[in-house]
């Protein structure tokens, strides 16, 4: 069976979506193929993301990632916008749901860590739906 692709996206795909990507990567590689990408690019990956992920999963984002446009990444089975709302890019899928993420960039570490462990816990949900087949 091929495995599903997800995309998770948001406008500048630069912080929360690029963590979400990174942990997919890292969590749920059996289940799916994790993707991220915006409508605009930024030079960098966000510095705090990469640093806070580093030293949660020993992933360094800026070796293995960066920022992609929409039109970069293959055809998806399921897209997940962060929660950027109306502003939130659109892509063709079978399934899409939003997180509804608040944006860390600019805040202290505290919070790009709590960003970290909600899309932790939302990944396991969504790779335990996809072998479920409850999404």
């Amino acid at each position: 069976m091929q495995k599903m692709k997800v995309a998770f996206i948001c406008v500048h795909n630069s912080c929360r979506s690029q963590m979400a990507e990174a942990l997919g990567k890292h969590l749920a590689s059996d289940v799916f193929e994790s993707y991220s990408a915006g409508t605009e690019l930024r030079p960098q990956i966000n510095q705090d993301a990469v640093r806070i992920i580093k030293e949660l999963h020993g992933i360094d984002m800026n070796e293995t990632q960066k920022s992609k446009l929409l039109v970069d990444i293959p055809e998806v089975d399921i897209v997940v916008t962060m929660g950027c709302n109306v502003q939130c890019p659109n892509l063709p899928c079978k399934h899409r749901e939003d997180w509804g993420l608040d944006d860390p960039s600019g805040k202290e570490d505290a919070e790009f860590i709590m960003t970290a462990k909600i899309i932790e816990e939302k990944i396991q949900s969504l790779k335990r739906r996809i072998l479920n087949n409850t999404f």
